[in-house]
């Protein structure tokens, strides 16, 4: 893919998902504890989004820096429009606003803990020999 191509399949991810996510790794696995909690934070809500990996290729961070002027990853979006990163997602979702943004329900609800960037504990009883 060249660069034109692949800052056009980036804008089309952002037009066509109502809430998009570019972070480093899958919201199964990410891969620094700044994508963890924003990915955290978004399921915490129950809301349905869409992931997009960086790091297969460096020229994804550059052309999606490029449409969004924000150097950082991982950068959300919410109707087309940048949120922001992990600080900026965690303040909102501590506040409420994210669940608004994202038309999650809030009334009513039990407070949910911000999700932090610790990995789960690792159990013995799933590996094996």
């Amino acid at each position: 893919m060249t660069n034109d191509e692949i800052r056009q399949f980036l804008q089309e991810a952002i037009d066509e998902n109502r809430v998009m996510l570019f972070m480093k790794g899958t919201p199964d696995q990410p891969a620094c504890g700044f994508s963890a909690r924003t990915a955290g934070a978004l399921g915490a809500l129950g809301v349905e989004y869409s992931a997009l990996d960086i790091l297969p290729d460096p020229r994804i961070r550059q052309e999606l820096s490029a449409i969004s002027g924000w150097p950082t990853i991982p950068q959300l979006f919410i109707d087309g429009e940048l949120v922001g990163g992990c600080d900026i997602v965690m303040e909102m979702f501590e506040t409420g606003e994210l669940a608004q943004a994202v038309g999650a329900p809030a009334a009513g609800q039990q407070p949910v803990e911000a999700p932090s960037a610790e990995p789960p504990p690792l159990r013995i009883d799933n590996l094996q020999s």
